[in-house]
This record gives structure tokens, C-alpha cells and sequence, in this order.
């Protein structure tokens, strides 16, 4: 089994038994991946479902993980991995007429934001701009034979 490495330019926040489903969840997290963190706060203030309150906290979570942390600026900030797995699901007998009972399943959810620092990408095309044509394809080839490493 491999080892999941660790990035200097990432940090996370996890949400567990989250009391929603995750279809609800998820509905909500297809539209903000990928974007700013900036814009990723005002879209989820003005969408109307209820899933938007637990994953805008997650996120503010994140980016205050970020800075704290790391030292991130908020405004470099991307959601790079944004994802949704179902949790447990708690059952409640609810009493009815004759003497009987219902079932109510209340699902969660798993949520998980991995927050992305852009400036480093940055910092890395003026390095890259400033190589000569044969620096830049060694440095090219070492990464491509790194990343062969880590598939094995």
C-alpha cells in the first residue's frame, strides 16, 4: 500500500457526521470546486440549501487552517479537492397507532476541502521563464520521471 504523501501547498479541512445526505451535500459541492476561496464564500452565502451552512464553515475552517498554519494568503487560495462520502445513518422508532413503530433514518455525511496555494505556482512559471531551453527540459524530465516514481 502507498503512503499518501503530504503537499507543502495544500491543507485541509474534514467534516465528519455532518446530519445531511450525501446527495444533498454534494449538490452543492459540484459547484464550488475549483473556484476561489473568495468566490467560493459569496456563492455559498446566497444559495438557498441547507447543505451551504456546514460547507461554508468547512471552507472558512480550511482557510483558517491555511493562514494559521501555513501562513497562506486567503486571497491565493483555491479549492483544488472538494469531496462527499456517505457517513452512518442513525434509525429512530418513532411510536404509532396499534402499538407499532416507524423507522426514521436520519443519514450523514463525510466532507472533506483540501484548500490549494496558487502563489506557488506562480513562483514556479517566473523560475521556469527565467531558465534557458535546456535547463528547462531537464528540469521537465526529472519531474516526469518523479511522478513515473510515485505511480509504481
Amino acid at each position: 500500500m502507498r503512503k499518501k504523501r503530504k503537499r507543502k501547498d495544500e491543507v485541509y479541512a474534514l467534516g465528519q457526521y455532518i446530519s445531511i445526505s450525501a446527495h444533498k451535500a454534494r449538490r452543492v459541492i459540484d459547484q464550488i470546486r475549483g473556484r476561489s476561496y473568495e468566490e467560493t464564500l459569496m456563492i455559498l452565502e446566497l444559495m438557498p440549501y441547507r447543505a451551504c451552512y456546514p460547507i461554508f464553515k468547512l471552507i472558512y475552517s480550511a482557510a483558517a487552517n491555511a493562514s494559521h498554519n501555513k501562513g497562506f494568503n486567503k486571497a491565493d487560495l483555491i479549492i483544488s479537492k472538494a469531496e462527499v462520502n456517505k457517513g452512518t445513518t442513525m434509525k429512530k422508532l418513532k411510536p404509532r397507532a396499534r402499538g407499532r413503530s416507524y423507522l426514521i433514518k436520519r443519514p450523514t455525511c463525510h466532507i472533506t476541502i483540501v484548500l490549494r496555494d496558487i502563489s506557488y505556482y506562480e513562483e514556479y512559471r517566473r523560475f521556469m521563464q527565467n531558465l534557458s531551453e535546456n535547463d528547462r527540459k531537464k528540469v521537465l524530465s526529472s519531474l516526469r520521471l518523479s511522478n513515473y516514481d510515485m505511480m509504481e
